[in-house]
C-alpha cells in the first residue's frame, strides 16, 4: 500500500470531508430516499434514482476519503529545512521572461489549488523544482510552452 504524502492541514481537511460526508451529507440522503420512497412506484420516480445516485457518489467518496486517510503520511513542514526545494517547501519563482513573481507551496495531490498557490507534487512545476535550490534556473513544459523561471527563495513554513 502506497503512502500519500501531505501536510498536516490537508490531512485535516480531508477528516472534515469524511466527517461531513458521514455525518450531516449521509442522513440527509438517506431521509431523501425515505422521502422519495413514500411517493410510491419506484420504477418511475425520478426523486428516487436521484437521491440512489447522489447515495452512491457519496459513498464512494467516503470510501475513497477513507483509503486516503489511511494512506496518509503526514508531513509537519514546519519541522523541516534546507535550502533544497523538497514536499512542503514553499518557493518563490521570477518568471525569466515577465519578471513576474510567483510563490508555490508543493503539497500533496489532494490538497493541491493553484489558486491558493498551492501546486501537487506531481506537476510538472514541482517536479522540475524537487532538489533544486535559491539561484538554480528550471525550465517546465507548460500547455503555452516552456517557461523559465528562477528560484529567489526557499522556505519551510
Amino acid at each position: 500500500m502506497n503512502k500519500v504524502p501531505m501536510t498536516g492541514e490537508g490531512f485535516a481537511s480531508l477528516k472534515e470531508e469524511l466527517r461531513w460526508r458521514q455525518q450531516e451529507e449521509r442522513p440527509r440522503i438517506i431521509e431523501a430516499i425515505s422521502e422519495a420512497r413514500s411517493h410510491g412506484d419506484l420504477s418511475e420516480n425520478a426523486e428516487y434514482h436521484a437521491a440512489k445516485e447522489a447515495q452512491s457518489l457519496n459513498e464512494g467518496r467516503v470510501n475513497e476519503l477513507e483509503d486516503l486517510i489511511a494512506r496518509a503520511e503526514v508531513i509537519d513542514v514546519t519541522k523541516l529545512s534546507g535550502d533544497k526545494v523538497k514536499f512542503g517547501a514553499t518557493v518563490v519563482l521570477v518568471d525569466e521572461d515577465t519578471e513576474e513573481k510567483k510563490t508555490y507551496q508543493i503539497v500533496g495531490d489532494q490538497e493541491a489549488d493553484v489558486k491558493s498557490g498551492r501546486i501537487s507534487i506531481s506537476s510538472p512545476i514541482a517536479r522540475a523544482l524537487i532538489g533544486k535550490e535559491v539561484g538554480d534556473a528550471i525550465e517546465v513544459n507548460a500547455p503555452g510552452g516552456a517557461r523559465g523561471y528562477e528560484i529567489v527563495q526557499v522556505q519551510f513554513i
